[in-house]
């Protein structure tokens, strides 16, 4: 199944920042969707496992309401190391929540533990997920690449770098911030209606992005997900 995102409920940013066997949840075949424009550094088999871990931190958080984190000890080192993720929640093909880390300030693992239970139960536009809807929930992790600066000179400028269904885009101004996954590509592939959806969703108005004054930083995924 492919993430289909609702365009006006789309991921929220959450700023802040011996491995016990895992509970069998759902078979699940898994589909790997690689936009990070570097060589991949997680293996399908260690996509499978981060999609496991989150899966089992919602049950756990669901059934018998506290996390028993997975032990760090004999993990590779891959989940050892600061990451950052985003966790994406789908039902019957709509967006059911998510939350992420853009910047990458705890042990990848956390990342995916603490951002799947928020995704279930924190993300302030749709009520915590009920028990019932446990078994219908499809999930998808996201792995990023530190963002990088953007630099460009004017409108078009910053039109003629971004790279559509490659690039993550943040835009800040002020105190204002809002990112994008390069997923949204795949529902708004036009440039400039990409940004001015950003904009709004930061809370700027549609064309603030043609004055030309946006920090604008761009990113790649790796993305795993439950078909």
């Amino acid at each position: 199944m492919r993430l289909r995102i609702v365009i006006f409920l789309l991921c929220v940013i959450i700023v802040s920042i011996g491995t016990k066997a895992l509970s069998k949840g759902s078979n699940n075949n898994l589909e790997v969707k690689n936009m990070n424009e570097n060589t991949a550094y997680l293996t399908k088999e260690q996509g499978e496992f981060l999609l496991k871990v989150a899966r089992e931190a919602i049950r756990q958080e669901l059934f018998e309401g506290r996390l028993k984190r997975v032990p760090l000890e004999g993990l590779p080192e891959v989940f050892k190391k600061p990451g950052a993720a985003f966790v994406t929640l789908t039902k019957n093909g709509q967006l059911r929540g998510c939350i992420g880390h853009i910047i990458p300030k705890e042990p990848l693992i956390r990342s995916v533990e603490d951002n799947a239970i928020a995704a279930a139960f924190e993300d302030p536009r749709f009520y915590p997920l009920r028990k019932d809807e446990f078994e219908d929930i499809k999930i998808e992790v996201s792995v990023l690449t530190e963002p990088k600066p953007l630099k460009y000179k004017d409108v078009e400028d910053l039109l003629k770098k971004l790279r559509p269904g490659v690039d993550g885009v943040i835009i800040k101004k002020g105190f204002y911030t809002a990112t994008f996954l390069p997923q949204v590509w795949e529902q708004l592939p036009n440039k400039e209606i990409f940004l001015s959806h950003l904009c709004m969703k930061a809370g700027l108005s549609p064309d603030e992005w043609k004055k030309g004054d946006l920090e604008v930083y761009t990113y790649q995924v790796q993305a795993f997900e439950e078909d």
